[in-house]
């Protein structure tokens, strides 16, 4: 047995050393799986390396994760060991110089080529012993951003060698039917794909090469596995790009998609078949020496085409700016017509860069003009204004201090327009830019160095160049909720969505009542709606257990999306708060959120246990380092877009429009009418009487019901739909109005198309409303209100109102159609020359009077008795009637009344044909007598 002297005197065994570059680990599984739930995505990322080696060698993990998400977890498997990570909050330490990106404290690696769909690389440097294997698993958490209309989730694949198995798969579960759904070929330099942008190719793209897309109404799954071959053929370098799905949902018409769970909520709101709001827009654009070349060319490529998009109701104009500002058309705005267009590409064709870079005057410039403009009498209402700054580079000349110029762009927009910024290639102050747009309700985006300039920004404005509703408010109960996430919005741009998350206080209730007030054009609205909370927590219910079948837990994803928004909202509010007891709070909470939900962010730190491999090659006790960090700064390339953050309070402390409970409007309902079969009633205030009778038309008829279209300008027509009698009647069928068409030519002509299911206005704008939200549309002469389900108000020039009641079955009999009933409410303001089948009574006085009947009696003496039959004398017509009961108003009230038999035969001017007319837009004079009648 050797002692311990001879072990000590004999050789020592050289320290196993670690393998020089060159030699680094085999990639032999690269496993990649995402759900979404409802926007909400849930990646996890598998990586095993295998060192061949018998010696120990490094072994780095690098995955590109997305600037907007937040890492939820890392752990690594190495030598059969587990390395755990804990998140904890952020220690504040000073800055080693020259610290390498190794796994140390506090150090993060961004992708060399940005583009907009930006991405940061999380690394981690472990030494693998020699033989073995090391796993790493992560997993990441964002919330897809709906731009143009899509939704896009980006895998970006950049291995940087082949991979033994590649693997993506990508389930998407939905609460409303996927409408489109699109895999796009591998997007990387050779085929580059701008975000936002539909690839420009005549027919679909093809997805990559082993795409398998299995698909139903809701539910989505895709995978792609490429062999190593496959691999090869696209890159060899491991380079493979951007594995890239876009998928949109159907919306309904209302409030939006309100899901619940776990005592959480999340509201998406994203309206359709909105008018655009008009727009005042200054480009500032980077003219300096250092846009020389292609980035110039580029900018004025894209600059012409906007300028082709512009709408005749915007206004614009246009700032350059190096060392020296040039204003295009200087102190004012302009509208849009061809030769102004025309004179904007001429300015744009003769931009020549030179100079230095004057941030701090070219943004005063431009705010001066729209400020102006804002302030001044050729202003439209409800307008959005925007300033989109482009920039090459850093201040140079004039005010160079950050601060200082963020102080100036602030001030000088003062809250009345929002500032967007862009900037191109590497020199650029990205936080100046992203501060200036955060601060000032407005976004960011980068444009890489090698990056489609023109396409980038183009689609970039696309995406806010169509604004339909401003100063967005959404209010929950205040019994039922607290902790809302921003809920406040400057402007809805078409193919974005609003997302509000929040916590119930109270579980056990009912109902949520939500209330959304905004401006659109020149009309503001406001929609209401009760959500019933069980049901819907049982509907999201449902899409969790239908969302395991993509191997990822989903179960939380309400309130994991709402700590998500809160810690969004909270590194928002930081960097705007200018008081420091605040900006500590704030720091707080969003910390307490970070760890809650276990987020790595910028005030969170992800320490892990690190193997050390000994000289034996054998594994020592682990050390904690911390992990890297996926965030660059303070602030994620999020598409904020907003001013007011109100994140992290409780929803009781926010101002609110409306009580705990909501209450119904009343409306004002007159006898007068045309309902049901349908039923006319008619009231004569100064007769004391009411008088009813009926209309059998034919389905397809288009009936006059109001006409003052020389004075007042209102013309009312209803349309008749047919329906089987029911049993035991005497009629062979039944009609209903299907659709009344309320045209209005004063001051300026519009018109309200009523179904049972939607409102349509239209006007110099078009909007399609849903009859089953309450919504208020008003303007300054028309005002449409809608009770969910109840009934519709239309108001003109105030002094004019029709309501319309809505009857629709939620299971007809087989004669029961849904339809409508038609009020006047308020004739004030209808002349005394107004006509239509209701119209003609309402300055009209009728008498009753009685009419002589001889009646023989069938007697021995055949007698002959005279009786008085009660009649009605109107205008030099007298009418026979008979007394009757009639119920109005869905049911719910009943009135006695004088019915007239036989269509209304001498009651009414003429005969029921005059009052059938072509179409329902028809403003005709009365009388009017259609073809064949």
């Amino acid at each position: 047995m050797a002692s311990l002297l001879d072990l000590d005197s004999s050789p020592q065994r050289v320290p196993r050393q670690v393998n020089p570059k060159g030699t680094k680990p085999r990639l032999q599984e690269l496993s990649v799986k995402t759900t979404i739930i409802s926007r909400y995505a849930f990646t996890a990322v598998s990586c095993t390396m295998f060192n061949q080696h018998a010696a120990a060698t490094e072994g780095v993990f690098h995955f590109p994760v997305p600037a907007a998400a937040y890492v939820s977890n890392f752990t690594m498997i190495v030598g059969g060991r587990v390395y755990p990570s804990q998140v904890r909050p952020k220690e504040k330490r000073a800055k080693v110089v020259g610290e390498e990106n190794n796994g140390k404290p506090g150090k993060k690696e961004t992708t060399a080529k940005q583009n907009e769909s930006e991405m940061e690389i999380f690394r981690m440097a472990v030494t693998i012993p020699g033989r073995n294997r090391a796993v790493f698993l992560l997993t990441y958490e964002e919330l897809l951003e709906r731009r143009l209309g899509l939704y896009e989730h980006v895998t970006r694949l950049q291995p940087l060698q082949l991979v033994g198995r590649l693997t993506v798969d990508i389930t998407i579960v939905e609460h409303s039917s996927i409408t489109h759904l699109e895999v796009l070929p591998l997007r990387n330099a050779k085929f580059p794909f701008t975000r936002g942008i539909p690839a420009k190719t005549e027919s679909k793209p093809s997805p990559p090469v082993s795409t398998v897309i299995r698909q139903n109404e809701t539910f989505c799954k895709i995978s792609f596995s490429p062999t190593i071959f496959q691999q090869a053929k696209i890159s060899t370098k491991g380079m493979l790009g951007d594995f890239v799905v876009r998928y949109d949902v159907e919306r309904e018409m209302g409030i939006g998609d309100i899901q619940v769970l776990d005592g959480h909520f999340v509201h998406y709101f994203a309206p359709k078949d909105l008018p655009a709001v008009p727009k005042n827009v200054v480009f500032v654009i980077d003219s300096s020496a250092s846009m020389l070349g292609p980035k110039i060319k580029q900018t004025k490529d894209a600059l012409f085409t906007i300028l082709r998009d512009l709408r005749p109701i915007d206004h614009f104009n246009l700032v350059t700016f190096s060392n020296r500002i040039r204003v295009w058309q200087p102190g004012k705005l302009v509208p849009v017509t061809p030769n102004n267009v025309r004179d904007a590409k001429k300015f744009i064709f003769m931009i020549s860069p030179t100079g230095g870079t004057d941030i701090n005057s070219a943004i005063q410039t431009g705010s001066s003009i729209l400020s102006d403009y804002l302030s001044g009498s050729d202003a439209q209402n409800n307008s959005v204004s925007l300033l989109i700054f482009l920039t090459d580079g850093r201040p140079t000349v004039g005010l160079l201090e950050t601060g200082g110029i963020l102080g100036n762009a602030q001030s000088a927009a003062h809250r009345q327009f929002c500032i967007y910024t862009v900037g191109m290639g590497g020199d650029v102050d990205y936080r100046l830019l992203e501060r200036m747009a955060l601060e000032n309700c407005g976004t960011m985006r980068r444009i890489s160095e090698d990056a489609d300039a023109s396409a980038m920004l183009k689609g970039f404005y696309d995406e806010i160049g169509t604004p339909l509703l401003s100063d967005i408010r959404v209010e929950y109960s205040e019994d039922t909720v607290e902790y809302v996430t921003r809920h406040h919005f400057t402007n809805y741009f078409n193919g974005s969505e609003m997302v509000v998350a929040g916590k119930l206080t109270n579980r056990s209730a009912d109902q949520l009542h939500v209330q959304l007030t905004a401006s659109s054009s020149d009309r503001s609205i406001v929609m209401e709606t009760d959500v019933p909370l069980r049901q819907r927590e049982k509907e999201t219910e449902q899409r969790v257990t239908k969302a395991q079948v993509g191997g990822m837990g989903a179960e939380g994803y309400v309130e994991r999306l709402w700590g998500f928004l809160s810690v969004k909202d909270g590194l928002r509010e930081r960097l705007r708060s200018h008081n420091g007891a605040e900006r500590e709070e704030i720091n707080r909470q969003a910390t307490n959120l970070s760890l809650t939900y276990n987020f790595l962010t910028p005030l969170t730190q992800m320490v892990v246990e690190k193997p050390q491999v000994l000289a034996d090659g054998s594994l020592a006790e682990a050390e904690p380092t911390e992990a890297p960090q996926t965030a660059k700064d303070d602030l994620h390339p999020d598409g904020v877009n907003g001013d007011t953050v109100q994140s992290l309070q409780r929803k009781k402390e926010q101002p609110s429009t409306f009580g705990k409970k909501p209450t119904k409007k009343s409306v004002t309902i007159s006898k007068t009418s045309a309902d049901g079969d349908p039923h006319f009633v008619v009231e004569f205030p100064l007769s004391k009487l009411t008088v009813c009778f009926n209309i059998n038309g034919e389905p397809g008829h288009v009936l006059r019901l109001v006409t003052d279209h020389k004075h007042s300008g209102v013309t009312v027509n209803g349309k008749l739909i047919g329906a089987p009698a029911p049993p035991g009647s005497h009629k062979d069928q039944r009609t209903y109005f299907s659709s009344i068409t309320i045209v209005v030519d004063k001051p300026r002509r519009s018109y309200i198309e009523i179904s049972p299911r939607k409102v349509i206005l239209d006007g110099l704008d078009r909007m399609l409303l849903p009859c089953s939200s309450s919504i208020t549309v008003e303007s300054n002469s028309l005002s449409v209100v809608i009770v969910a389900n109840s009934n519709i108000t239309v108001t003109i020039q105030g002094t004019i109102a029709f309501v319309i009641l809505l009857h629709n079955y939620k299971n007809p009999a087989p004669y029961q159609r849904d339809h409508l009933g038609f009020y006047i409410s308020k004739s004030k303001g209808l002349s005394k020359d107004t006509h239509g089948l209701l119209g003609q009574f309402l300055y009209e006085e009728v008498k009753l009077t009685e009419l002589p009947m001889n009646i023989t009696t069938l007697t021995e003496t055949m007698e002959t008795t005279k009786l008085k039959h009660p009649a009605l004398k109107v205008k030099d017509r007298t009418v026979p009637v008979v007394k009757k009961s009639r119920r109005i108003y869905a049911g719910r009230q009943t009135v006695d009344c004088w019915f007239a038999k036989n269509n209304a035969a001498k009651l009414i001017d003429g005969q029921y044909q005059d009052y059938v007319v072509s179409h329902l837009f028809d403003t005709g004079d009365w009388p009017h007598r259609s073809n064949g009648l």
